[in-house]
Protein backbone atom coordinates (compact mmCIF):
# COMPACT_ATOMS: atom_id res chain seq x y z
CA UNK A 1 0.00 0.00 0.00
CA UNK A 2 1.17 3.63 -0.44
CA UNK A 3 0.43 5.45 2.24
CA UNK A 4 0.82 9.48 2.15
CA UNK A 5 1.69 10.96 5.72
CA UNK A 6 0.95 15.14 6.28
CA UNK A 7 2.16 16.32 9.70
CA UNK A 8 2.77 19.52 11.41
CA UNK A 9 5.72 19.03 13.94
CA UNK A 10 5.78 21.81 16.93
CA UNK A 11 8.45 23.76 18.19
CA UNK A 12 8.79 21.42 20.93
CA UNK A 13 9.15 17.76 19.74
CA UNK A 14 7.30 15.40 21.91
CA UNK A 15 4.66 12.14 21.54
CA UNK A 16 3.19 13.30 18.40
CA UNK A 17 6.03 13.14 16.32
CA UNK A 18 7.42 9.84 18.03
CA UNK A 19 4.24 8.49 16.71
CA UNK A 20 4.39 9.95 13.46
CA UNK A 21 7.95 8.68 12.89
CA UNK A 22 6.99 4.81 14.49
CA UNK A 23 4.02 4.23 12.63
CA UNK A 24 6.34 5.37 9.65
CA UNK A 25 8.95 2.90 10.39
CA UNK A 26 6.61 0.15 11.30
CA UNK A 27 4.56 0.93 7.85
CA UNK A 28 7.97 0.59 6.11
CA UNK A 29 9.05 -2.38 7.94
CA UNK A 30 5.63 -4.31 6.36
CA UNK A 31 6.45 -3.66 3.26
CA UNK A 32 4.60 -0.72 2.54
CA UNK A 33 5.82 2.91 0.78
CA UNK A 34 5.37 5.37 2.67
CA UNK A 35 6.34 9.39 2.01
CA UNK A 36 5.94 12.32 4.78
CA UNK A 37 4.38 15.72 4.08
CA UNK A 38 5.77 17.77 6.55
CA UNK A 39 5.74 21.08 8.21
CA UNK A 40 6.82 22.77 11.42
CA UNK A 41 6.53 26.32 12.95
CA UNK A 42 9.98 27.55 12.99
CA UNK A 43 8.41 30.01 10.48
CA UNK A 44 6.50 31.38 12.98
CA UNK A 45 8.92 33.90 14.68
CA UNK A 46 7.91 37.16 13.45
CA UNK A 47 4.88 39.12 12.54
CA UNK A 48 4.64 37.79 8.60
CA UNK A 49 5.22 34.32 10.21
CA UNK A 50 2.50 34.97 12.33
CA UNK A 51 -0.02 36.52 10.18
CA UNK A 52 0.87 32.98 7.31
CA UNK A 53 -0.29 30.42 10.31
CA UNK A 54 -3.66 32.65 11.61
CA UNK A 55 -4.91 32.86 7.86
CA UNK A 56 -3.60 29.04 7.30
CA UNK A 57 -6.13 28.34 9.78
CA UNK A 58 -8.63 28.99 7.43
CA UNK A 59 -7.47 28.46 4.11
CA UNK A 60 -3.60 27.74 2.61
CA UNK A 61 -3.26 27.99 -1.02
CA UNK A 62 0.56 26.98 -0.60
CA UNK A 63 -0.36 23.95 2.05
CA UNK A 64 -2.91 22.64 -0.95
CA UNK A 65 -0.82 22.93 -3.58
CA UNK A 66 1.43 21.12 -1.99
CA UNK A 67 -0.72 18.32 -0.87
CA UNK A 68 -2.06 18.22 -4.71
CA UNK A 69 1.47 17.67 -5.88
CA UNK A 70 2.15 15.35 -3.48
CA UNK A 71 -0.78 13.24 -4.85
CA UNK A 72 0.20 13.41 -8.06
CA UNK A 73 3.94 12.39 -7.59
CA UNK A 74 3.37 9.69 -5.23
CA UNK A 75 -0.37 8.74 -5.87
CA UNK A 76 -1.02 7.42 -2.31
CA UNK A 77 -4.01 5.27 -1.84
CA UNK A 78 -4.25 6.76 1.49
CA UNK A 79 -3.77 9.60 3.01
CA UNK A 80 -2.99 9.81 6.77
CA UNK A 81 -3.14 13.15 8.89
CA UNK A 82 -1.40 13.34 12.18
CA UNK A 83 -1.50 16.85 12.63
CA UNK A 84 -2.30 19.87 9.99
CA UNK A 85 -2.53 22.47 13.06
CA UNK A 86 -1.74 25.68 12.03
CA UNK A 87 0.82 25.75 8.96
CA UNK A 88 -0.39 22.52 6.84
CA UNK A 89 -4.22 23.82 7.50
CA UNK A 90 -7.00 22.26 6.73
CA UNK A 91 -6.99 22.56 2.83
CA UNK A 92 -4.76 19.86 2.57
CA UNK A 93 -7.98 17.60 3.29
CA UNK A 94 -9.97 19.44 0.84
CA UNK A 95 -7.36 18.46 -1.55
CA UNK A 96 -7.18 15.54 -0.48
CA UNK A 97 -10.94 14.50 -0.13
CA UNK A 98 -11.46 15.98 -3.71
CA UNK A 99 -8.98 13.68 -5.35
CA UNK A 100 -11.22 10.80 -3.89
CA UNK A 101 -8.16 9.56 -1.57
CA UNK A 102 -9.53 7.83 1.35
CA UNK A 103 -8.55 9.85 4.15
CA UNK A 104 -7.40 8.98 7.68
CA UNK A 105 -7.05 11.27 10.60
CA UNK A 106 -5.55 10.64 13.74
CA UNK A 107 -6.65 12.92 16.71
CA UNK A 108 -3.94 13.37 19.27
CA UNK A 109 -5.71 16.21 21.11
CA UNK A 110 -8.70 17.79 21.89
CA UNK A 111 -8.20 20.47 19.49
CA UNK A 112 -11.02 20.19 17.62
CA UNK A 113 -12.91 20.92 20.65
CA UNK A 114 -10.62 23.33 22.91
CA UNK A 115 -8.90 26.60 21.74
CA UNK A 116 -5.59 25.26 23.80
CA UNK A 117 -6.68 21.36 22.63
CA UNK A 118 -5.85 20.32 26.15
CA UNK A 119 -9.59 21.36 28.35
CA UNK A 120 -6.98 23.15 30.44
CA UNK A 121 -7.32 26.38 32.43
CA UNK A 122 -6.05 28.06 35.39
CA UNK A 123 -4.20 25.52 36.10
CA UNK A 124 -7.04 23.25 36.14
CA UNK A 125 -9.50 20.58 33.92
CA UNK A 126 -12.08 23.22 32.00
CA UNK A 127 -14.76 21.39 30.01
CA UNK A 128 -16.21 24.63 29.64
CA UNK A 129 -16.33 24.99 25.65
CA UNK A 130 -17.34 21.08 25.73
CA UNK A 131 -20.48 20.26 23.65
CA UNK A 132 -20.79 23.90 22.56
CA UNK A 133 -21.13 25.01 18.99
CA UNK A 134 -20.33 28.99 19.70
CA UNK A 135 -17.44 28.58 22.07
CA UNK A 136 -16.93 32.02 23.55
CA UNK A 137 -15.42 30.57 26.89
CA UNK A 138 -11.87 30.01 25.45
CA UNK A 139 -12.13 33.41 23.84
CA UNK A 140 -13.07 35.20 26.84
CA UNK A 141 -10.11 33.56 28.66
CA UNK A 142 -8.14 33.40 25.88
CA UNK A 143 -7.36 29.87 26.53
CA UNK A 144 -4.84 29.99 23.19
CA UNK A 145 -1.63 31.19 24.31
CA UNK A 146 -3.02 33.28 26.73
CA UNK A 147 -4.30 35.92 24.11
CA UNK A 148 -7.78 36.40 23.15
CA UNK A 149 -7.02 37.87 19.88
CA UNK A 150 -5.53 34.46 19.11
CA UNK A 151 -8.38 32.47 20.98
CA UNK A 152 -10.51 34.26 18.94
CA UNK A 153 -8.56 32.95 15.45
CA UNK A 154 -8.47 29.25 16.43
CA UNK A 155 -12.31 29.27 17.57
CA UNK A 156 -13.11 31.53 14.33
CA UNK A 157 -11.54 28.63 12.02
CA UNK A 158 -12.96 25.31 13.32
CA UNK A 159 -16.39 27.44 13.43
CA UNK A 160 -16.18 28.09 9.83
CA UNK A 161 -14.84 24.45 9.21
CA UNK A 162 -17.54 23.03 11.10
CA UNK A 163 -19.80 25.61 9.09
CA UNK A 164 -18.50 24.59 5.84
CA UNK A 165 -18.36 20.93 6.13
CA UNK A 166 -14.60 20.47 6.57
CA UNK A 167 -14.33 17.52 8.57
CA UNK A 168 -17.30 15.32 6.73
CA UNK A 169 -14.49 15.05 4.19
CA UNK A 170 -12.67 12.82 6.66
CA UNK A 171 -13.12 9.06 6.11
CA UNK A 172 -12.20 7.89 9.60
CA UNK A 173 -10.82 9.74 13.04
CA UNK A 174 -8.47 7.67 14.73
CA UNK A 175 -8.73 8.29 18.90
CA UNK A 176 -5.92 7.28 20.69
CA UNK A 177 -7.86 6.04 23.92
CA UNK A 178 -11.56 5.06 24.61
CA UNK A 179 -11.50 8.06 26.70
CA UNK A 180 -10.67 10.41 24.04
CA UNK A 181 -13.27 9.07 22.12
CA UNK A 182 -16.21 9.43 24.53
CA UNK A 183 -14.99 13.48 25.16
CA UNK A 184 -15.00 13.45 21.04
CA UNK A 185 -18.39 12.09 20.52
CA UNK A 186 -19.79 14.41 23.49
CA UNK A 187 -18.18 17.53 21.46
CA UNK A 188 -20.12 16.66 18.14
CA UNK A 189 -17.53 14.09 16.17
CA UNK A 190 -19.05 11.32 14.20
CA UNK A 191 -19.47 7.96 16.22
CA UNK A 192 -19.39 5.77 13.27
CA UNK A 193 -16.18 7.21 11.89
CA UNK A 194 -14.22 7.50 14.80
CA UNK A 195 -12.54 3.88 16.22
CA UNK A 196 -10.03 3.78 18.43
CA UNK A 197 -5.85 2.99 17.81
CA UNK A 198 -3.57 3.50 20.72
CA UNK A 199 -0.26 4.38 20.60
CA UNK A 200 2.49 2.09 20.56
CA UNK A 201 6.29 1.33 21.47
CA UNK A 202 8.03 1.30 18.52
CA UNK A 203 10.22 -1.60 19.97
CA UNK A 204 9.01 -4.60 21.71
CA UNK A 205 12.22 -6.03 23.54
CA UNK A 206 13.13 -5.43 27.56
CA UNK A 207 16.48 -4.07 28.25
CA UNK A 208 18.64 -6.49 29.47
CA UNK A 209 21.71 -5.82 32.04
CA UNK A 210 20.42 -2.79 33.53
CA UNK A 211 20.31 -2.91 36.84
CA UNK A 212 17.08 -2.16 39.11
CA UNK A 213 17.68 1.38 40.79
CA UNK A 214 16.11 2.59 44.10
CA UNK A 215 14.65 6.08 42.20
CA UNK A 216 11.71 7.37 40.70
CA UNK A 217 12.04 8.64 36.97
CA UNK A 218 9.48 11.53 35.62
CA UNK A 219 9.86 11.86 31.46
CA UNK A 220 7.58 14.19 29.30
CA UNK A 221 7.20 18.07 28.88
CA UNK A 222 8.03 20.36 31.29
CA UNK A 223 4.57 22.40 31.32
CA UNK A 224 2.02 23.00 33.83
CA UNK A 225 -0.30 20.35 32.42
CA UNK A 226 1.58 17.81 32.98
CA UNK A 227 1.83 17.99 36.69
CA UNK A 228 5.13 19.24 37.14
CA UNK A 229 4.52 21.67 39.63
CA UNK A 230 2.56 19.41 42.04
CA UNK A 231 5.96 16.68 41.05
CA UNK A 232 8.26 19.14 42.52
CA UNK A 233 6.65 20.02 45.27
CA UNK A 234 5.66 16.85 46.62
CA UNK A 235 10.00 16.09 45.96
CA UNK A 236 10.62 19.28 47.84
CA UNK A 237 8.80 17.58 51.27
CA UNK A 238 11.90 15.60 51.33
CA UNK A 239 9.43 12.54 52.50
CA UNK A 240 9.66 10.42 49.13
CA UNK A 241 12.48 7.72 50.02
CA UNK A 242 13.28 7.63 46.56
CA UNK A 243 15.43 10.28 44.72
CA UNK A 244 13.83 11.65 41.80
CA UNK A 245 15.45 11.83 37.84
CA UNK A 246 13.72 14.27 35.44
CA UNK A 247 13.94 14.08 31.67
CA UNK A 248 12.77 16.30 29.27
CA UNK A 249 11.85 19.74 27.93
CA UNK A 250 9.48 22.99 28.09
CA UNK A 251 8.34 26.24 29.45
CA UNK A 252 9.66 24.78 33.09
CA UNK A 253 12.92 23.78 32.39
CA UNK A 254 14.29 26.40 34.47
CA UNK A 255 11.81 26.01 37.38
CA UNK A 256 13.18 22.18 37.44
CA UNK A 257 16.92 23.30 36.68
CA UNK A 258 16.14 25.74 40.24
CA UNK A 259 14.77 22.95 42.36
CA UNK A 260 17.34 20.05 41.25
CA UNK A 261 20.31 22.54 42.21
CA UNK A 262 18.94 23.19 45.55
CA UNK A 263 17.24 19.92 45.99
CA UNK A 264 20.04 16.79 46.25
CA UNK A 265 17.35 14.39 45.56
CA UNK A 266 16.28 15.35 42.08
CA UNK A 267 18.50 14.94 39.24
CA UNK A 268 17.29 16.68 35.94
CA UNK A 269 19.10 14.98 32.66
CA UNK A 270 17.43 17.38 30.24
CA UNK A 271 16.34 16.10 27.03
CA UNK A 272 17.35 12.79 26.07
CA UNK A 273 17.52 10.15 22.84
CA UNK A 274 14.37 7.44 22.52
CA UNK A 275 17.12 4.89 23.63
CA UNK A 276 18.19 6.85 26.62
CA UNK A 277 14.67 7.60 28.08
CA UNK A 278 14.36 3.52 27.96
CA UNK A 279 17.40 2.67 29.59
CA UNK A 280 16.60 5.36 32.04
CA UNK A 281 12.69 3.54 32.34
CA UNK A 282 14.43 -0.03 33.18
CA UNK A 283 16.54 1.30 35.72
CA UNK A 284 13.66 3.32 37.81
CA UNK A 285 12.12 1.76 40.70
CA UNK A 286 8.63 3.34 39.15
CA UNK A 287 7.14 6.14 36.58
CA UNK A 288 5.50 9.25 38.09
CA UNK A 289 2.78 10.39 35.63
CA UNK A 290 1.32 13.21 37.33
CA UNK A 291 -0.56 14.90 34.64
CA UNK A 292 -3.17 17.55 35.35
CA UNK A 293 -5.14 17.55 32.16
CA UNK A 294 -7.00 14.79 30.11
CA UNK A 295 -4.08 12.92 28.87
CA UNK A 296 -5.43 11.09 25.74
CA UNK A 297 -2.83 8.30 25.80
CA UNK A 298 0.09 8.23 27.75
CA UNK A 299 2.97 6.75 25.68
CA UNK A 300 5.60 7.05 28.12
CA UNK A 301 3.34 4.58 30.71
CA UNK A 302 3.41 1.78 27.91
CA UNK A 303 7.25 2.81 27.59
CA UNK A 304 7.35 1.77 31.13
CA UNK A 305 5.54 -1.44 31.09
CA UNK A 306 7.63 -2.37 28.38
CA UNK A 307 10.55 -2.30 30.73
CA UNK A 308 8.68 -3.90 33.16
CA UNK A 309 8.27 -0.72 34.97
CA UNK A 310 5.25 0.22 37.12
CA UNK A 311 3.60 3.63 37.18
CA UNK A 312 2.20 6.09 39.69
CA UNK A 313 -0.34 8.04 38.11
CA UNK A 314 -2.39 10.79 38.33
CA UNK A 315 -6.09 9.20 38.58
CA UNK A 316 -7.70 11.14 35.19
CA UNK A 317 -8.23 10.72 31.71
CA UNK A 318 -6.99 8.04 30.04
CA UNK A 319 -5.25 6.75 33.18
CA UNK A 320 -7.77 4.23 34.51
CA UNK A 321 -7.64 2.47 30.88
CA UNK A 322 -3.40 2.41 31.25
CA UNK A 323 -3.30 1.84 35.48
CA UNK A 324 -4.89 -0.57 37.50
CA UNK A 325 -4.37 0.41 40.80
CA UNK A 326 -2.07 -2.27 42.76
CA UNK A 327 -1.48 -4.16 39.55
CA UNK A 328 0.21 -1.97 37.37
CA UNK A 329 1.16 0.47 39.93
CA UNK A 330 -0.96 3.29 41.87
CA UNK A 331 -3.31 6.59 41.19
CA UNK A 332 -3.24 9.22 42.86
CA UNK A 333 -5.80 12.04 43.20
CA UNK A 334 -4.61 14.80 40.42
CA UNK A 335 -2.88 18.42 41.65
CA UNK A 336 -2.19 16.86 45.34
CA UNK A 337 1.43 16.61 46.52
CA UNK A 338 0.05 14.76 49.59
CA UNK A 339 -1.44 11.72 47.43
CA UNK A 340 1.55 12.14 44.90
CA UNK A 341 3.59 11.90 48.16
CA UNK A 342 1.35 8.73 49.31
CA UNK A 343 1.57 6.88 46.30
CA UNK A 344 5.25 6.77 46.41
CA UNK A 345 4.99 5.48 50.09
CA UNK A 346 2.91 2.88 48.22
CA UNK A 347 6.43 1.74 46.91
CA UNK A 348 8.48 1.87 49.70
CA UNK A 349 5.95 -0.36 51.78
CA UNK A 350 4.50 -3.09 49.05
CA UNK A 351 6.28 -6.73 48.81
CA UNK A 352 4.17 -6.97 44.95
CA UNK A 353 6.59 -5.08 43.24
CA UNK A 354 7.72 -7.89 41.29
CA UNK A 355 4.85 -9.22 40.69
CA UNK A 356 3.92 -5.57 39.68
CA UNK A 357 6.72 -5.97 37.00
CA UNK A 358 5.24 -8.88 35.44
CA UNK A 359 1.43 -7.77 35.23
CA UNK A 360 3.11 -4.17 33.82
CA UNK A 361 5.02 -6.79 30.85
CA UNK A 362 2.39 -9.17 30.28
CA UNK A 363 -0.03 -5.87 29.74
CA UNK A 364 2.49 -4.63 27.55
CA UNK A 365 2.63 -7.73 25.42
CA UNK A 366 -0.95 -9.03 25.09
CA UNK A 367 -1.98 -5.52 24.52
CA UNK A 368 0.16 -2.53 22.99
CA UNK A 369 2.99 -4.42 20.70
CA UNK A 370 3.93 -3.15 17.25
CA UNK A 371 2.65 -6.23 15.56
CA UNK A 372 -0.90 -5.42 17.71
CA UNK A 373 -0.77 -1.94 16.70
CA UNK A 374 -0.17 -2.88 13.24
CA UNK A 375 -3.20 -4.79 12.37
CA UNK A 376 -5.45 -1.92 14.21
CA UNK A 377 -3.59 0.57 11.93
CA UNK A 378 -4.49 -1.57 8.57
CA UNK A 379 -7.87 -2.65 10.23
CA UNK A 380 -8.66 1.46 10.26
CA UNK A 381 -7.09 1.66 6.65
CA UNK A 382 -9.73 -0.94 5.38
CA UNK A 383 -12.63 0.75 7.00
CA UNK A 384 -11.82 4.51 5.47
CA UNK A 385 -10.97 2.86 2.29
CA UNK A 386 -14.45 1.14 2.72
CA UNK A 387 -16.26 4.57 3.78
CA UNK A 388 -14.81 6.43 0.69
CA UNK A 389 -16.13 3.60 -1.93
CA UNK A 390 -19.69 4.04 -0.36
CA UNK A 391 -19.36 8.25 -0.42
CA UNK A 392 -18.33 7.66 -3.88
CA UNK A 393 -21.03 5.26 -4.55
CA UNK A 394 -23.78 7.64 -3.33
CA UNK A 395 -22.60 10.47 -5.31
CA UNK A 396 -21.96 8.55 -8.78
Amino acid sequence: MKILIAHNRYRFSGGEDAVVRDETELLRRHGHSVELLEQDNDAIHDLRGTLIAASSLFYSTHSRLRMKQAIQDFQPEIVHIHNWFPMLSPSIILEASASTIPIVQTLHNFRMLCANALFFRDGAVCTDCLGKSLRLDGIVHGCYKDSRVGSALVTAAFALHRCAHTWENVDLFLAVSSFQREILVRGGLPADRLVVKPNFVASDAAITGVKRENAALFVGRLSPEKGVKTLLAAWNTGRIPFPLRIVGDGPLADEVRFCAAANPAIEYLGQQSQDAVHREIAKAQFLVFPSEWFETFGRTVMEAFAQETPVLAADLGCVRELVEDGVTGYRFTPGSANALIEGALRFSQSTDNEQMRTNCRNLFLNQYTSEINYTLLMDAYGKAIDFRKKREQKTA
